[in-house]
C-alpha cells in the first residue's frame, strides 16, 4: 500500500543557499554525469491524510534532479556487510545519472554520537535528504528529529530508528525472519534433546531481532532442545571466539551454533577447531568470508549453513525510495522488509 505525503514548501533561496557541499567529502563516489528530469509537481489541494508515525513537513516533492544533494550514513566501512551496502547505494546513484557531488556516503563506526554529528554536517552542508543506519536506535532518533524539523527528507535503512515518526521510509532485512530461519537450521541439523547455542550482540536493534527470532522459534517448535546464550561479541571475531570457548568448556556436548552476524561465526569457527569439537554452526549476513568457509574442504565440516541478507539490494532499495520522494511526494511504504534466505555450501558450488 503506497504511502503520500505531502510536504510544505522551503524557501527557494534556502534551498540554493544550502546546495553547495553535500556531496564533497567521504568515500570515492560516482562519476557518471547528472541528467537533467523535468520536474514533476505535486498537486497542492492534495493532501494524505494524517497517518500515525507520519514525518514531519519537509523539502518539497517534485523537485529537479539537479537540485539533488543527499548524505548517507553507514555503519561502519569496517564491516564486509556495510561496504556492500555502500556499494549499492552508489550504484543505484549511478543508475539514477548524479554526479559525484550531490552524494555523499560516510559512516559512523556504529555509533550515535558520530551518526547525529554526520547528520549536523550533511544538514549544514545543504543535504535534502539523508538516510542513515541507527545501529543505536534510540540515540540516532534526536538527530532525525532535528533534521526533519530544518526541512530535510530523513530516511533509514538497515537498523531501525526506535521512532519513525520523522523517518519517510525505512529499508532493511527482515531480522526477527532471520532468527527463525536460524532456529529452523538449528531445529535441521540437530535432535531432539540436543544443546544448541546463540551468539547474539544485544547493541543493536538488527541482532537483537535475529535473536529473538531464533528463541521464540525454538520455543514453539523444540522446546526440547537446550538452549545456550552467549552475550554479547559486539560485532567482534575475537570476542565471539572467547564467548564460544566458555561455551565450550561449560558444555561440551552443544551440537550447534547460531551466530547473530557473520564476524562471530568466524570467531566461533577458531574456537570450535582449537577444541577438537564437532560443533556446527549457523551464520548470518551471507558475507564472502562465509561463502569462502563453507566452500572450504576444512572449514567447511563446521560452518555448514549461512542465512544471508542482501545489503546491496537495501543499498539500492533506499535510494529508490529517496528518488520516489523526492520527485513525486510519495514512497511505496514507510517499512519495507527484504526477506532473508539460508543457503548450504551445495547452493554456491
Amino acid at each position: 500500500m503506497k504511502k503520500k505525503i505531502i510536504s510544505t514548501l522551503l524557501a527557494v533561496t534556502l534551498v540554493a543557499a544550502m546546495l553547495a557541499g553535500c556531496g564533497s567529502a567521504g568515500q570515492e563516489q560516482a562519476s557518471a554525469p547528472a541528467e537533467e528530469a523535468p520536474a514533476e509537481e505535486a498537486p497542492a489541494e492534495e493532501e494524505a491524510p494524517v497517518e500515525e508515525e507520519a514525518p514531519a513537513e519537509t523539502a518539497e516533492a517534485g523537485g529537479d534532479l539537479a537540485d539533488i544533494q543527499w548524505g548517507f550514513i553507514v555503519g561502519s566501512f569496517e564491516h564486509v556487510f556495510y561496504q556492500n551496502v555502500a556499494a549499492g547505494i552508489e550504484a543505484g546513484c549511478k543508475e539514477l545519472g548524479l554526479d559525484e557531488s550531490q552524494y555523499n556516503i560516510t559512516d559512523c563506526n556504529l555509533e550515535a554520537e558520530k551518526a547525529t554529528n554526520a547528520i549536523e554536517n550533511f544538514t549544514a552542508n545543504g543535504c535534502n535528504s539523508i538516510a542513515l543506519a541507527c545501529n543505536d536506535a534510540a540515540g540516532c532518533v534526536p538527530g532525525i528529529d532535528a533534521a526533519a524539523a530544518a526541512g530535510v527528507n530523513m530516511f533509514n535503512f538497515d537498523s531501525k530508528a526506535a521512532d519513525l515518526t520523522n523517518v519517510i521510509s525505512f529499508v532493511g532485512t527482515d531480522n526477527y525472519q532471520g532468527g527463525v530461519i536460524g532456529a529452523q537450521e538449528l531445529i535441521r541439523l540437530t535432535e531432539e534433546g540436543d544443546t544448541v547455542a546463540i551468539i547474539g550482540n544485544p547493541e543493536s536493534v538488527s541482532t537483537q531481532d535475529r535473536e529473538q527470532g531464533c528463541l521464540d522459534t525454538l520455543e514453539k517448535e523444540a522446546p526440547d532442545r537446550v538452549v545456550i546464550h552467549g552475550n554479547n561479541y559486539g560485532g567482534d571475531a575475537i570476542k565471539a571466539q572467547e564467548i564460544m570457548e566458555t561455551i565450550l568448556i561449560s558444555n561440551p556436548e552443544v551440537k550447534a551454533v547460531f551466530t547473530v552476524g557473520d564476524p562471530a561465526a568466524t570467531g566461533a569457527l577458531a574456537a570450535i577447531k582449537a577444541a577438537g569439537s564437532s560443533c556446527l554452526i549457523i551464520g548470518f549476513d551471507g558475507n564472502p568470508e562465509a561463502k569462502e568457509a563453507m566452500l572450504d574442504a576444512e572449514n567447511g565440516k563446521y560452518w555448514v549453513s549461512e542465512v544471508a541478507q542482501d545489503p546491496e539490494n537495501i543499498g539500492k532499495g533506499i535510494v529508490e525510495q529517496m528518488y520516489k520522494y523526492y520527485t513525486t511526494g510519495e514512497v511505496d511504504d514507510q517499512i519495507i522488509m527484504i526477506n532473508p534466505y539460508a543457503f548450504t555450501a551445495e547452493d554456491i558450488k
